[in-house]
């Protein structure tokens, strides 16, 4: 079992690169009617990487591009239902991962419609590249 909290220290005293409040339309739910709407959830993201290079370079290609990321998590999310946002987190972390290279990410997803008198639920992991959550 990876140690999240020393992961996390380890984010916060690198270089990174941070997608804050991604706004995604998403089927995600567990009860019958939550099946057949779409509901806001918000996408934060805070990935390691190496910020020497493409500030030096000044070529995206240096840099890990945050607009694609973003895209992309959009996509995935919309691509089908999910039952619990801790569906949405792991799947999340194992994609940006694999398809942008990222080593080491912290991904927090917010529902606020699930539950009425707050503000908004969320679900926070760490996760290393090859982390697998099965």
């Amino acid at each position: 079992m990876p140690d999240s909290a020393n992961d996390f220290n380890c984010l916060l005293n690198s270089d990174h690169i941070a997608i804050e409040g991604l706004e995604v339309a998403a089927v995600i739910g567990v009860f019958d009617w939550e099946k057949e709407i779409k509901q806001p959830l918000f996408i934060d993201l805070m990935m390691a990487w190496p910020n020497r290079v493409p500030a030096a370079s000044g070529e995206l290609t240096d840099a890990l591009d945050y607009d694609r990321v973003s895209r992309a998590v959009t996509q995935w999310i919309q691509a089908r239902p999910y039952g619990l946002i801790e569906e949405v987190a792991e799947m999340i972390a194992e994609q940006v991962c694999r398809e942008f290279g990222v080593a080491l990410l912290r991904v927090k997803v917010a529902k606020p419609t699930a539950i009425e008198s707050a503000r908004s639920v969320s679900v926070t992991i760490t996760r290393r590249a090859g982390d697998s959550a099965s």
